[in-house]
């Protein structure tokens, strides 16, 4: 009989990235601590603070295998519909206005999307990245929105910058094409979009509510 896959066994980071986990643990406990104080809340604190691993993990597997699974942003949806229901005067009421946010900005993604392949022939953006629109659009207000997608946009132009300059990874560092070529880079716009959510929540809470 043919041999079957070998089972899985489990994989400790080399020694070398344990700086790396700890700083980003460190992040996330910080995050998460931060959730707590801003939260409009006991539900909608921890709403926010289990958000914060949520979005961690996308970030972190969109870097590494430019996808994201769709439990994860099935996970950070549910925990934005608790957002939306506990930090709302009427929950059903707030739920639904949440679902529809985050439906027109999934919609708008969507057809970024679809001009883009129309356009170049080629895809632009993935199919995750349309889902995370759509829990970015659950989760945030119409003010923040705008300014999650600007905090990714720029972090990511600003992290082609940084690598570009400081590690000349221009090719395999970014996944660009041959010499260099702009026009034939990968990105995982995940590893920016989804923290962002957070951070436009956080400010949200903080700056847009007090002014």
């Amino acid at each position: 009989p043919m041999a079957g896959p070998p089972a899985p066994t489990l994989a400790f980071p080399p020694a070398r990235q344990l700086p790396r986990i700890l700083a980003v643990a460190a992040l996330c406990a910080a995050a998460m601590a931060a959730s707590f104080v801003a939260g409009a809340g006991a539900v909608d604190a921890v709403a926010a603070a289990a958000l914060v691993p949520v979005v961690s993990v996308i970030a972190l597997i969109d870097a590494r295998w430019y996808l994201i699974p769709d439990s994860l942003n099935v996970a950070a949806l549910l925990l934005g519909l608790v957002h939306a229901m506990a930090a709302a005067d009427e929950p059903v009421a707030g739920a639904l206005a949440a679902l529809a946010r985050g439906a027109v900005l999934a919609l708008l993604f969507l057809a970024l999307r679809q001009g883009y392949r129309a356009l170049r022939g080629r895809e632009g953006l993935g199919l995750g990245d349309v889902k995370l629109a759509g829990v970015a659009g659950v989760w945030l207000g119409v003010e923040a929105i705008p300014i999650a997608i600007e905090i990714a946009a720029l972090s990511a132009l600003l992290a082609i910058g940084i690598r570009h300059c400081f590690w000349r990874r221009t090719v395999q560092g970014l996944g660009l094409g041959r010499g260099g070529d702009l026009r034939r880079m990968r990105l995982p716009f995940g590893l920016f979009l989804a923290p962002s959510i957070w951070i436009a929540w956080l400010i949200e809470r903080w700056l847009i509510a007090a002014w």
